[in-house]
């Protein structure tokens, strides 16, 4: 199915305009991203919608989202398994901020670790995306720091218990995300950008 939608939209674009194989290339990669984006995303909402968990699976997208944004990190090799993870986390972890109850002076220490981990990981890149420019990974670096820090003082200083679980154990998942040990756990590379210098 993916294959017959992706090939018509290419077909499309070669007959009005006159694209090389490497530009084809680039853009058969986009069209392919978005799919799975929008397929994995209309499953994953809902299998959440099934199981009441709609609200609380979108606020911890959102969440996740500003960190990961950012930050970058691991993907998965294979579509199939990028939604069956995706799955289990985006559906496992919220109902897991639904339940959890945290002391403050924890938050507090998460948040610390979680800060100095993002300090000294983001941005994480992919092979196929490496971050060659030191400029652009100084700027995602800060950028991801700041964040984090705005993320963990509202997580520190909100009443509702859900949106505290959510931000603390989002910023958790993306330290394993972009996390050198993670990375080899999957045997990928990691500082791919060292190449390029």
């Amino acid at each position: 199915m993916r294959d017959v939608i992706i090939n018509k939209q290419i077909n499309m674009l070669k007959k009005y305009n006159n694209f090389d194989d490497e530009k084809i290339s680039i853009i058969k990669y986009g069209l392919e991203s978005i799919y799975i984006l929008i397929t994995k995303t209309v499953i994953i909402l809902l299998v959440s919608y099934l199981l009441g968990l709609l609200k609380e699976t979108l606020i911890f997208v959102l969440f996740y989202n500003l960190i990961r944004m950012p930050s970058f990190g691991l993907h998965a090799t294979k579509s199939w398994i990028c939604l069956v993870s995706s799955l289990l986390i985006f559906i496992i972890l919220p109902f897991i901020c639904t339940i959890l109850e945290l002391p403050n002076y924890l938050k507090i220490i998460i948040g610390i670790i979680s800060i100095l981990f993002i300090i000294k990981n983001a941005p994480a890149d992919t092979y196929k995306r490496p971050i060659v420019n030191k400029k652009r990974r100084l700027f995602f670096k800060i950028i991801s720091t700041i964040i984090a820090c705005i993320m963990i003082i509202f997580a520190l200083f909100t009443e509702n218990q859900f949106i505290s679980n959510s931000i603390l154990i989002s910023i958790v998942l993306q330290c394993f995300m972009i996390s050198p040990t993670v990375y080899k756990i999957f045997k990928l590379p990691y500082n791919n950008y060292k190449k390029y210098i």
